[in-house]
């Protein structure tokens, strides 16, 4: 019996839409699109070539290896304010050079950030926090802290076009 290919859609459409992650809830969004940015910034960081790491599209901006390490760094300010801790951050873009190193430190910066993300629940999701001179709530931090990795995500993105290499966002499924 041959089954006919529109079944066999819908079989993998459901078997997709299983796999989704809980997007109800405003927590479960927030986790959800960090591990996004999260995977596209990691994978990014692993398809540049090494020697790609110091270029620039303009003496004026950071390079490729800088802004991975800004995002690291960013990802330790945000989520050490959630997680109520000291900023523990290593200055990643500026103390880290090669690719292994800064690449290591954006892992780390990004699982350091998965115990703000797992942890906050919905009972602590309004609580504030102080960051700089401002109080904002927990999680509308974190999900400043997504932004700001899509936003230089951006940034390596079209570093990573101008040198012929196809992002993550970008690479078939």
């Amino acid at each position: 019996m041959r089954i006919p290919s529109w079944v066999l859609s819908l079989c993998a459409a459901s078997t997709a839409f299983a796999q989704t992650p809980d997007l109800k809830t405003p927590i479960s969004y927030a986790r959800a699109v960090q591990s996004q940015v999260r995977g596209y910034v990691e994978r990014a960081a692993d398809k540049m070539p090494e020697v790609q790491y110091a270029f620039k599209p303009d003496p004026e901006v950071r390079s490729f290896g800088e802004v991975l390490g800004h995002i690291a760094d960013a990802e330790y300010l945000f989520c050490s304010a959630v997680l109520g801790e000291s900023n523990p951050s290593p200055g990643v873009e500026k103390g880290k050079k090669t690719k292994a190193e800064i690449t290591a430190a954006v892992r780390a910066a990004f699982a350091y950030c998965d115990k703000a993300y797992s942890g906050i629940t919905e009972a602590a999701a309004a609580e504030t926090v102080k960051v700089g001179n401002s109080e904002r709530n927990k999680l509308g931090l974190l999900s400043f802290n997504t932004t700001h990795g899509f936003e230089h995500y951006g940034n390596l993105v079209v570093y990573m076009r101008i040198k012929g290499i196809v992002p993550p966002s970008s690479e078939p499924r």
